[in-house]
């Protein structure tokens, strides 16, 4: 009965149309009314959970990939990506997933990806004869990776949902291959199509103008080199390399590239911090409704439902990766993630699972979901900048979601895509 009060509450405020965030928060009060806890002690949860070093690597990642991505690095990325993959034939739709990797080395979000990449190559690719749903469907795509290679801030979220039991650096670490697979899976799908589609080979770039983007691109490029090479040499920490992100972006966007106008600044600034508040007004709501849950023990029931069903590992994961799947067509990732962590870190514990390596499973299946209908954020954005109907770009995606989910299988039932190089470097 208290999981029903406190569930039942969540869900019903959200079929009404309320934000998610107030959504958990009144529900934790609600469930908390209901087993009889003082709503001070809701309260207190709400300010520890916003209350923790760690979430500062939030902010400063944000907004290092605002800077980035709104200072010319895309372009320069889409130019760099084009030098080495562009003369292939289909080597546009490569030129695209190879910028995405690169970006989302720098930006950490999938929407900021999907934004700035399909900004220029979605319109490049439909002149060079590139139908425009694929040109949007490779774009939504490639930007996935965002969410697993370093710097994602939706580890971030997942360490902190995890109680800070998992480490940040082991996090992005375990992305690096899970991410750098799915762009090769989604690469070769690419080259498949374009063979089959007899789609066009761009030109081969003269050396010295190659050279020359080379150089241009080495400049925001450096940003990863930095925030891994920092946390591996033990010069700071996760965190720490966040504001050093924000530093050398700021230095990079205003020194080196100067395509920025000064004035500008303030409402970059303005814009990461209202996006900001959400998260963080989430992440606090969210710590108060683990709370409750943990108080009534929701938890150990729902991992003695699933365990009871089979304690055979593969077929625990396969629920898991069912469940998250149809979840992730619902709702957004960084409420899922602060939500369901506490609810299956005791499952996958049960069962043998190293935290980090879920974290992974966690991560491609909710990146999944942002590309699928009705409440895919990165779907809507590619839709819009490609001015598509939603309905046209899904159908385009048909091939690539096949390709996303061969990924998923891989990085769930091969544990060491996450785990070789966390337990190469960091053991």
């Amino acid at each position: 009965m208290d999981a029903l009060i406190l569930l039942g509450t969540f869900f019903g405020l959200m079929i009404i149309g309320m934000p998610v965030a107030y959504a958990m928060g009144l529900a934790a009060l609600v469930g908390a009314w209901w087993i009889d806890i003082p709503l001070d002690a809701v309260m207190i949860q709400i300010a520890a959970g916003v209350n923790k070093f760690s979430l500062l690597a939030i902010p400063f990642f944000v907004l290092a990939g605002a800077i980035m991505a709104e200072g010319g690095m895309s372009r320069r990325l889409v130019a760099f990506a084009e030098v080495l993959v562009g003369f292939i034939r289909g080597g546009l739709s490569l030129v695209n997933i190879l910028a995405s990797t690169f970006f989302g080395a720098i930006s950490g979000s999938s929407m900021a990806d999907t934004a700035s990449i399909g900004s220029v190559l979605i319109p490049e690719m439909e002149k060079k004869g590139y139908p425009r749903d694929f040109a949007t469907a490779v774009t939504v795509s490639g930007s996935v990776q965002a969410i697993l290679i370093p710097p994602s801030h939706n580890a971030v979220i997942y360490s902190l949902a995890a109680g800070g039991s998992v480490s940040i650096a082991a996090l992005f670490l375990a992305g690096v291959l899970p991410g750098l697979l799915l762009g090769l899976t989604l690469a070769i799908m690419c080259l498949f199509i374009a063979r089959k589609r007899n789609f066009p080979a761009g030109r081969r770039i003269p050396l010295r103008e190659a050279l020359k983007i080379c150089v241009d691109a080495l400049w925001g490029l450096m940003t990863m080199v930095i925030i891994l090479g920092g946390i591996l040499t033990g010069v700071f920490t996760a965190t720490e390399s966040a504001s050093i992100a924000v530093l050398w972006a700021f230095f990079v966007t205003m020194c080196i590239y100067r395509d920025y106008k000064w004035r500008d600044l303030p409402k970059l600034v303005h814009r990461t911090v209202k996006t900001l508040t959400i998260v963080m007004i989430l992440i606090g709501f969210a710590a108060s409704f683990g709370y409750v849950m943990t108080l009534m023990m929701i938890p150990q029931q729902i991992t003695a439902a699933i365990t009871s069903l089979s304690s055979n590992q593969t077929v625990v994961l396969l629920l898991i990766n069912v469940l998250l799947l149809a979840l992730g067509t619902l709702m957004d990732m960084a409420p899922l993630i602060l939500i369901m962590t506490p609810i299956l870190m005791p499952v996958i514990l049960s069962i043998g699972i190293d935290p980090v390596h879920f974290g992974m499973i966690m991560m491609v299946n909710l990146g999944i979901g942002l590309l699928t209908p009705p409440v895919g954020g990165v779907l809507f954005v590619g839709s819009a900048v490609a001015r598509l109907p939603i309905e046209k770009v899904v159908k385009a995606m048909t091939p690539f979601f096949i390709a996303l989910l061969l990924v998923l299988g891989m990085v769930t039932f091969i544990p060491a895509i996450s785990l070789w190089l966390p337990n190469l470097l960091l053991k």
